[in-house]
């Protein structure tokens, strides 16, 4: 299979992104005025085009470019799956020469995706810390300001 790595999207190639996103469970409700907000603040986008420039596979990352780089949204088109593509974005990502010197990358993914993000040295045990999250719909209103904790 012959496909071409880009680090910007046409207009075709966000339409792609978003066919791509509607298969999935956890992108399928993304609207393009905010996907394209987010690749605006994406600071490496990572896409694998076909001989007609349409996106096939896609990954984004959020960095300081020195400790922490954060990985979202590794994701391939359905038909493409199964050819090794994901693990090409992945390749891409590590060995980027703007992300090499990262101490530290991190993403979210699926129980069942542990054994595939492995193979780069990503593990879910992370010791003594614990990932937090907060959800912008799910925060209680009146919350202290924590210094006490501090």
């Amino acid at each position: 299979m012959t496909y071409r790595v880009i680090e910007d999207l046409t207009e075709n190639q966000i339409s792609d992104l978003l066919d791509l996103y509607k298969n999935e469970f956890w992108s399928h409700k993304r609207t393009r005025e905010k996907v394209i907000k987010m690749l605006a603040a994406s600071d490496i986008i990572i896409g694998l085009i076909d001989e007609g420039d349409r996106l096939i596979a896609f990954t984004r990352v959020l960095t300081d470019f020195v400790y922490r780089a954060t990985i979202y949204d590794v994701i391939v088109k359905p038909t493409h799956r199964k050819m090794g593509l994901g693990a090409r974005l992945m390749d891409i990502v590590v060995n980027h020469p703007q992300l090499c010197s990262v101490e530290q990358f991190a993403l979210y993914c699926l129980p069942e995706m542990i054994p595939f993000y492995e193979r780069w040295g990503f593990t879910a045990d992370l010791g003594e810390f614990r990932l937090m999250c907060r959800n912008h719909q799910s925060h209680p209103e009146n919350i202290s300001s924590g210094d006490e904790l501090l």
